[in-house]
């Protein structure tokens, strides 16, 4: 296979799947999965699966992956066609769907973002900011993050701490670019209607999903009340899922998230969707590590993502596995341009030191990789 700009038939011949331990102080037992394809010719692309479940780990490597090994496709946007037969999961088929993506563009030597369609060069980085016990907290966090030159921030909010929380931040910050992120914590009682009703006044960029993910028609009743766009996320676990939410006028803007999507594939038409239905857009990221912070980044760089990306923070612990990491400096996450791909090297002995299994799929068969004691198989993971 040539690696050039001409169309070839890409065929998977090896898939490695590496599940890791959740980092020092993460939520769960569920760490995420990584996995890269490889092609005949030593090129890999990479994709992440966040806080993958047992379930999730055992459907992709004795179900998804084996189809993906037996599939061949000329372009990712075909690669799907692998998994129509199988359960729809998004979170399963975006770590594979990026993944070949990934490969493809680097085959071609051609960055990721260019290979999706992206036209900028930099973005402006938005965080996200948990709920706080106290509104001194958040204005201390907040602070923090303008500091590290943060131009939006997007704070989680619920019932009984939502508008001292926004006002605080506000009288502090009364330039600073603010959405709320409710997390469906609201319902359509009078007392949280008030609530959300008075957000309305306070100038945000978006009410991101007040109400259960399945109540879409409560998300319509709210949005046809509300001058500031009423966001969904959660709401949506597929393109259709969106093209229904259009159509039931239950919001005006969209977190587009890769992983509750379905992948870069879904994630794309996903933004031309709500572009052409005149929904604002941004790019959020359930990722836990650089590769899918990176793939991310990529996605946002599509012209019609117009709001600030969701990127870690200032004070962000714990390593990206990826080289250089995926990071905001002055406020801008840069969309990496001179190498092809997702633009980031995995580093494979970082991968190393916090791999609890190993699972390949290849010609062989799907066999388990047994991890060597700590020093040597880091040392192994530096040679490769």
């Amino acid at each position: 296979m040539a690696h050039t700009g001409s169309a070839t038939v890409t065929r998977i011949v090896e898939l490695e799947l590496i599940r890791l331990r959740p980092p020092a102080g993460g939520r769960g037992a569920d760490g995420p999965v990584l996995v890269r394809v490889a092609d005949g010719e030593g090129v890999s692309g990479w994709g992440e699966l966040p806080r993958a479940t047992g379930a999730q780990w055992d459907a992709l490597t004795s179900s998804f992956a084996p189809a993906l090994l037996h599939h061949s496709w000329w372009r990712p946007t075909e690669a799907g066609e692998a998994w129509a037969d199988l359960p729809w999961d998004p979170a399963v088929v975006g770590a594979l769907d990026t993944a070949c993506w990934d490969l493809w563009s680097r085959q071609r030597g051609t960055p990721l973002s260019h290979a999706l369609g992206g036209e900028r060069t930099a973005l402006t980085a938005g965080v996200t900011l948990p709920l706080q016990a106290a509104v001194e907290s958040v204005a201390v966090e907040v602070n923090r993050q303008v500091g590290a030159g943060f131009k939006r921030i997007r704070l989680e909010i619920a019932p009984g701490r939502d508008l001292d929380v926004v006002r605080a931040v506000q009288t502090s910050f009364p330039f600073l670019a603010l959405q709320v992120d409710a997390g469906g914590r609201y319902t359509e009682s009078p007392a949280d209607l008030d609530a959300l009703r008075a957000l309305d006044g306070l100038g945000l960029l978006a009410v991101e999903d007040p109400f259960a993910p399945d109540d879409l028609a409560a998300h319509t009743r709210l949005a046809s009340e509300l001058r500031t766009p009423v966001a969904l996320g959660r709401s949506l676990d597929s393109v259709e899922d969106l093209t229904e939410a259009i159509r039931a006028e239950a919001g005006g803007a969209l977190n587009v998230d890769p992983t509750r999507l379905g992948g870069l594939t879904a994630a794309r038409r996903a933004v031309d969707r709500a572009v052409d239905a005149g929904w604002r857009v941004w790019c959020g990221s359930s990722a836990t590590t650089g590769v899918g912070r990176a793939a991310t980044v990529a996605l946002a760089s599509l012209s019609g993502a117009t709001l600030p990306v969701e990127t870690p923070g200032a004070g962000h612990r714990g390593r990206d596995l990826v080289l250089p990491p995926v990071r905001a400096h002055d406020g801008l996450v840069p969309v990496p341009l001179t190498e092809s791909g997702l633009g980031h090297g995995v580093d494979r002995g970082a991968v190393a030191a916090r791999t609890a299994r190993t699972v390949v799929v290849d010609a062989d068969g799907t066999r388990e990789v047994r991890a060597e004691p700590g020093p040597a198989r880091r040392a192994r993971a530096r040679r490769r």
